[in-house]
């Protein structure tokens, strides 16, 4: 297991002798504007619901997350954020040969290994704004059981359209590909590019996230959907109360609410726009640090005459943490990524980085 995820203040907070609460947190890929102010209210309202266990299913929030896609409930498996079902997926499936898009979150790869698999990695070049070809994909697709894509991809932010992932799904029948969804919340008309409402590929498994658009990581959620055979097999693995008291409460609340959901995402996703718009046209005037084009609420930038430990170190120096991506398989030392915040943080992250380059 990689310890080095994005989200450490405590460790970034002892090393600075200073409180975590003192720490900016720009490591963490989550939403800028917070949870909605109701989700607050319902948390507050409902800590009594952590005396009692929960549904041994999450049913009530599975149903709600199935009828706000429109798509059979035994289609659908809630658990303990994506995270559980990427560690399930290869032990459930039996899989023998994976192959994963990368440089790509490192747990699809961790996963594997806990399984005693050893995964190919299907590598996107730089040269190519980190878009992965298509044919390369397929032509590693066709000696595999299994496929990880993450959609749009961490660390890069890129996006592949959904005709990319049907024309290997219609290709090789016999391989699953799991598609992580975690990110398409943040994306404009994301409903067009989601596969979460599509069966008809009966080898294709999608993961959806709550925990990064709700800025609710710590409530540990997420849904599994698709195929309903490649489903109820994973659902073998499954185990009673994957998803605690208070995690369903707020999930099924939000499900309860739909009509709040799509203003909030727009509001999301144009408070993103702009913040990300004003940063990177800011950005250019750093010598030694090249943004990558993306699609989400962060930004993968590669760092041309230092390495990302050193710069990392010295952000922190102002208590501001970004992402060290030296242990993603297929970047190495010269990439870092943060994600944005207000303007206010964003202008005291340029500030700091514009002090970083400056060094030596």
């Amino acid at each position: 297991m990689i310890i080095g995820h994005g989200g450490n203040t405590k460790g970034l907070a002892e090393e600075l002798g200073c409180l975590a609460d003192e720490i900016i947190d720009m490591s963490a890929n989550l939403n800028p504007l917070g949870p909605p102010e109701r989700i607050k209210t319902v948390i507050m309202e409902n800590l009594s619901a952590i005396h009692a266990l929960p549904e041994p299913d999450a049913g009530s929030m599975t149903r709600g997350f199935a009828r706000f896609h429109g798509i059979d409930p035994d289609t659908v498996i809630a658990g303990s954020g994506t995270t559980w079902f990427i560690y399930t997926i290869p032990k459930a499936l039996d899989a023998k040969n994976v192959v994963i898009l990368g440089p790509t979150y490192s747990d699809y790869a961790d996963a594997c290994t806990m399984q005693g698999i050893a995964p190919a990695f299907c590598m996107a070049r730089a040269e190519d704004g980190f878009l992965p070809d298509l044919e390369a994909v397929s032509d590693m697709a066709a000696r595999a059981d299994l496929v990880f894509i993450c959609n749009p991809n961490n660390p890069t932010g890129v996006l592949v359209e959904k005709e990319f992932i049907t024309t290997l799904a219609r290709r090789h029948p016999d391989v699953c590909f799991v598609v992580d969804e975690s990110y398409l919340p943040f994306v404009e008309g994301a409903g067009d590019i989601s596969l979460v409402q599509d069966r008809s590929y009966d080898n294709l498994l999608v993961l959806s996230s709550m925990s990064k658009i709700f800025t609710i990581p710590g409530l540990r959620t997420g849904f599994l959907s698709g195929a309903k055979p490649l489903v109820d097999t994973v659902m073998h693995c499954y185990q009673p109360w994957s998803v605690n008291a208070l995690a369903q409460v707020v999930i099924t609340d939000i499900f309860d609410h739909p009509e709040q959901i799509a203003p909030f995402y727009e509001k999301t996703r144009a408070y993103i726009a702009g913040e990300k718009k004003k940063f990177l046209d800011t950005v250019t005037d750093l010598k030694g640090l090249v943004p990558v084009p993306g699609h989400t609420c962060f930004i993968l930038a590669k760092l041309l005459y230092h390495t990302a430990p050193l710069v990392c170190r010295q952000v922190g120096a102002d208590r501001i943490l970004i992402r060290d991506c030296s242990n993603f398989t297929g970047l190495g030392h010269r990439y870092v990524r943060f994600s944005l915040k207000d303007r206010k943080t964003n202008t005291a992250l340029f500030r700091s980085l514009e002090k970083a380059l400056a060094c030596g």
